[in-house]
């Protein structure tokens, strides 16, 4: 290649005779088999570990491969047991199901057999061990709504304490209950603290904010 002085100078870089091409493909020739042999001696020293590493490499790919199958199966049988338990409505199928299945088709499972037998023992199981905070929220609302009569406003209020802050998907339909239990039993100053945090939250859906305003 020519250089800057000699583009400038616009002298023409000399061709390569044929005997300097010859010695460049001799070269050449000459760097690839010591490259070769440095190849194959690198590979006869160490083919043992080569060789290990690609069967470690095969049977983490295998495994993966099969936990993957394995998954994928048991996430099938899970919802056709499902489907089934539900089509018959089978209370103890889907409570079984619910104790060998996990995350929110556990859950789910599990509300879905209370739902058919009425057993007040698997909601409570439901708030306290279950696998979503939506399913555990979900049943502390239902609870309520079962014993709250035959609860003081402040066991009321306590049960629902998980309940009242942002986290929570019933936030705001723990606070009205709340509200509403004071005003029940003629805690007006305690109903008007919840009911007020309901009114004055901008965030508060518009049904349970119309619905404060009304108890207040």
């Amino acid at each position: 290649m020519a250089t800057i002085l000699e583009r400038n100078k616009k002298i023409k870089t000399p061709k390569k005779t044929h005997a300097e091409h010859m010695e460049d493909a001799l070269y050449r020739e000459v760097w690839e088999d010591v490259n070769n042999e440095k190849t194959m001696r690198f590979i006869k020293k160490y083919s043992r570990h080569i060789m290990y590493a690609i069967i470690f490499v095969v049977l983490i790919a295998s495994a993966i491969q099969i936990a993957s199958r394995a998954y994928h199966s048991r996430q099938i049988a899970t919802a056709v047991a499902y489907e089934t338990a539900l089509s018959n409505m089978d209370a103890n199928a889907l409570a079984a199901l619910s104790d060998n299945a996990s995350g929110a088709t556990a859950d789910l499972a599990l509300f879905q057999s209370y739902l058919l037998d009425k057993d007040e023992a698997k909601l409570e199981k439901l708030a306290q061990n279950g696998n979503s905070r939506d399913f555990r929220d979900f049943a502390r609302i239902h609870i309520i709504g079962l014993r709250g009569d035959t609860m003081s406003a402040s066991e009321v209020e306590e049960y629902l304490s998980d309940l009242t802050t942002p986290d929570s998907p019933f936030y705001y339909n723990a606070m009205l209950m709340i509200g509403q239990k004071y005003l029940s039993v003629g805690e007006h100053d305690n109903a008007i603290k919840w009911l007020d945090k309901i009114i004055n939250d901008s965030d508060a859906p518009s049904s349970i904010s119309g619905m404060a305003q009304t108890l207040r």
